[in-house]
């Protein structure tokens, strides 16, 4: 009986290797002997094909209309002086056209409207598929301008009184001035709770504290009569980050009752 088996294994076993991870097994081993023994060899090797696996899906699953896109992973955290190659990126499926915006635009509807659209829903299918987006990957999708996306990106939260999940507010590169007036205006002028704020605008409660706490800071220097360089210098933040938050004073008035409420908030509760 085990002849017999041992006959089938070697007639048969050689079998199983003949693939893409046999093969990247094979070559490992070849080429690269100094990275370890077979044990490390085998876990690289089904790494490898897992990502290949979930960077390139079968194409017969996708839609018309549909694309797949290389996204940063929304748990990735900021990306100031970090390369994109040190990034954790994550495959996501995206429409670029619905199947209804043929009949939408015989029926008269505006091109501009439906890129506005479009932009919205890339950054949204993106993030409910743990990716994350810039202005700048929209624009090359929809092959307009990444100023353009930011205009589309500003009528639609107006319109919407929402902040679209981007790179940008996630990960608080950059200038990025609306979600952080949007939250002032939800949790002061509409009177939203730290939870639903948080749900709404993509943002934890933490980076909230951290917002508000800057708030504080800002408003406190300016009722001292400090310059824009001053407070930055003060606080530790950038005169960028210092001059986003002055507009929005500047927007409420620095005597306002919004303004008030926000100076007693303490940062540690909700």
């Amino acid at each position: 009986m085990n002849k017999h088996l041992d006959a089938n294994q070697r007639q048969f076993g050689p079998q199983e290797y003949k693939n893409f991870e046999g093969a990247l097994f094979a070559f490992f081993g070849k080429e690269c002997p100094q990275m370890g023994g077979e044990r490390t060899r085998r876990v690289l090797v089904q790494t490898i094909a897992e990502m290949v696996r979930a960077f390139y899906p079968h194409t017969s699953h996708l839609q018309p209309g549909q694309t797949t896109w290389v996204a940063v992973h929304k748990d990735a955290g900021p990306a100031y002086g970090r390369a994109i190659a040190d990034s954790k990126l994550i495959p996501v499926v995206l429409e670029l056209m619905l199947a209804d915006e043929a009949a939408r635009r015989a029926k008269g509807q505006k091109l501009r409207d439906l890129k506005r659209d479009a932009a919205a829903r890339l950054f949204q299918q993106a993030y409910r598929q743990d990716g994350v987006l810039t202005h700048a990957e929209v624009a090359l999708l929809l092959k307009i301008a990444p100023a353009t996306v930011g205009k589309y990106v500003a009528q639609w939260e107006t319109e919407h009184n929402e902040v679209l999940p981007r790179r940008g507010t996630i990960h608080d590169m950059g200038p990025s001035l609306t979600h952080k007036r949007l939250i002032i205006h939800k949790l002061y002028i509409e009177k939203h709770t730290f939870d639903q704020v948080a749900c709404e605008t993509h943002h934890s409660f933490e980076t909230i504290q951290n917002y508000i706490g800057t708030f504080q800071q800002v408003i406190l220097c300016r009722k001292k009569g400090m310059s824009s360089d001053e407070i930055a210098f003060a606080i530790k933040r950038t005169p960028r980050l210092v001059k986003e938050y002055e507009e929005i004073i500047d927007h409420y008035g620095l005597q306002s009752e919004v303004l008030k409420q926000l100076l007693n908030f303490h940062t540690k509760g909700k």
